[in-house]
């Protein structure tokens, strides 16, 4: 009898654990292909597509290009996925096939709706054929009636069946990698890259006119319009930021990440050629070029060129725009110095202020060529990233010709 209540006494020992352990089980997103949708401005849907892996990592694609959100933390049901650089994070409850919750960017204040489903789908349903192609070059006004916000840009699609791929050049950089399809005579493109979240919506005519908005989030939207124009090409980049009359070359002193002020004028600069990039961490655009310039310098080590980032961030404390410098230096493997030129807002006129010998800050990221004699030779404003294809591998073609120039001087 002894010996039967010892092995009942074990059996439901036994029984409790395993239903501890099933009960302590983390569930988890199924892995495989899923479809999230943003909500905009105006109630429109904005849709991407990624995977979530056994790794559990969520992978966003935009056309050619993956995003990947490495940072996943799950308590129960509820869920946070974090990219490893920009601040925004999603938050919400899942099940096995679905996520609901909110996109924030607490620094902005920002908070989109989000739903994702699991499961393979469209981008974007379609239901009827394209009556439109949209192959080629457009040019292209942003808020067209609307005189201090108007700007300019350079559509550049492909189309093959209902699917669309390009992007939107402007004088500042590109609107990334967007991914869409014509149903009938309506363009929908879409991206989302954890730090922009960007719709466009057109009307094509004739196959040589469009009418649209264009939607950022839900905190924003603009008119635009564009023609078909396989010879249009914006102005030149190095043309639109100069130096003011009396200026030879830069002049600062910001913190670095050790909170040591780092001036131009320091010796580690003098007789050297001098790379400035003025950018943002939370600027994909930057990210895209910090990735390239750090790539340079990893291959071309010359003790006689340095690089030097001026960074200009919307986090609303040093503290956390520190953080979020050293996030991305770690993140990237940047070799080189990035200094904290301003926090709490990323606005241009204010960035023009700490550097008042430019005519304005017009982009970020702009980068400013200085030679050995202290001089500024060339500003670069904006960057063609790599969903410019042809314009990326321009870009770093003339840079490293440039940079072999002033250091053979």
């Amino acid at each position: 009898m002894n010996s039967f209540r010892f092995r009942f006494s074990s059996l439901l020992v036994l029984i409790v654990l395993v239903i501890s352990a099933c009960s302590r089980e983390v569930k988890e997103p199924k892995v495989g292909e899923w479809r999230a949708v943003l909500e905009t401005i105006d109630g429109k849907p904005l849709p991407f597509l990624f995977d979530y892996t056994a790794e559990q990592t969520l992978v966003v694609h935009n056309a050619e290009e993956e995003v990947v959100f490495s940072d996943i933390t799950i308590v129960g049901d509820s869920i946070t996925i974090a990219h490893p650089i920009y601040e925004g994070v999603f938050k919400g409850v899942f099940t096995e096939d679905s996520i609901y919750g909110n996109f924030i960017k607490p620094s902005l204040n920002r908070v989109v709706p989000f739903v994702m489903k699991q499961g393979r789908e469209e981008r974007f349903s379609v239901n009827a054929a394209p009556k439109a192609t949209v192959t080629g070059t457009w040019e292209t006004v942003f808020s067209p009636k609307k005189p201090s916000d108007r700007y300019i840009a350079k559509g550049v699609f492909e189309q093959i069946g209902h699917k669309v791929v390009g992007t939107f050049r402007t004088t500042t950089g590109d609107y990334r990698y967007l991914d869409g399809s014509v149903e009938n005579d309506t363009l929908r493109l879409s991206t989302f890259d954890g730090a922009h979240a960007f719709l466009f919506e057109a009307n094509v005519q004739g196959d040589t006119l469009m009418n649209g908005v264009f939607y950022s989030g839900n905190h924003w939207k603009e008119n635009f319009t564009a023609k078909k124009n396989e010879a249009y090409e914006l102005p030149k980049a190095d043309s639109l930021t100069f130096l003011r009359e009396g200026y030879e070359t830069l002049e600062f002193s910001f913190p670095d990440t050790n909170d040591t002020m780092v001036s131009l004028s320091d010796e580690r600069f003098q007789n050297k050629v001098v790379i400035v990039q003025i950018m943002g961490t939370w600027c994909p655009n930057c990210l895209d070029e910090t990735r390239y310039y750090t790539q340079y310098v990893k291959e071309n080590p010359n003790d006689n060129l340095e690089f030097v980032s001026l960074a200009f961030e919307y986090a609303p404390s040093k503290e956390k725009a520190m953080a979020a410098i050293n996030r991305l230096k770690e993140k990237v493997g940047v070799p080189y110095p990035i200094l904290l030129a301003q926090y709490g807002s990323e606005d241009k006129k204010k960035a023009n202020e700490k550097l008042p010998m430019l005519n304005h800050v017009l982009s970020y990221p702009t980068t400013v060529f200085i030679d050995k004699k202290g001089v500024v030779r060339k500003i670069h404003t904006g960057f063609n990233g790599p969903a410019t294809g042809d314009k990326y591998d321009a870009f770093t073609k003339d840079f490293e010709a440039f940079v072999a120039t002033l250091l053979n001087e």
